[in-house]
């Protein structure tokens, strides 16, 4: 078994996907319009979905407004230098919530930044080997 996708609903399926390909880096994999139930799907990942998990963005067409609610933590993505992701992250149009830097009570570097709907992003920089 294994992870195949994480699905977030998006009020703005152009600016999610903007975001997370210009701003964060990853490719869209596919994207589909489904007329008789009013929604869209896209996927958004780094690799293809056969070599690893995707986001899963799903639109639906007559909701303006979603509540995220309380439960929802956050998605991780690995990167090689926090700071310089975060550089990136900002100079892109991209928002950086916290800063990179020590996990408080840790020595793992993290930063977060924020999707256009509100989501929060873990950025976990790669421990050397």
């Amino acid at each position: 078994m294994r992870i195949l996708h994480t699905m977030l609903r998006v009020t703005n399926m152009d600016k999610s996907i903007t975001f997370y390909t210009e701003v964060m880096g990853m490719k869209l994999l596919r994207k589909n319009d489904f007329p008789s139930g009013r929604f869209t799907l896209a996927f958004v990942g780094f690799q293809p979905e056969s070599e690893g998990a995707a986001i899963e963005l799903t639109h639906n067409w007559d909701t303006n407004a979603y509540t995220l609610g309380d439960a929802f933590g956050h998605i991780a993505i690995q990167v090689d230098d926090a700071y310089a992701a975060c550089e990136s992250v900002k100079q892109r149009g991209g928002l950086v919530t916290r800063e990179a830097g020590p996990m408080k009570g840790g020595t793992t570097v993290i930063a977060f930044v924020q999707d256009p709907d509100g989501y929060k992003i873990e950025l976990i920089e790669r421990r050397p080997v």
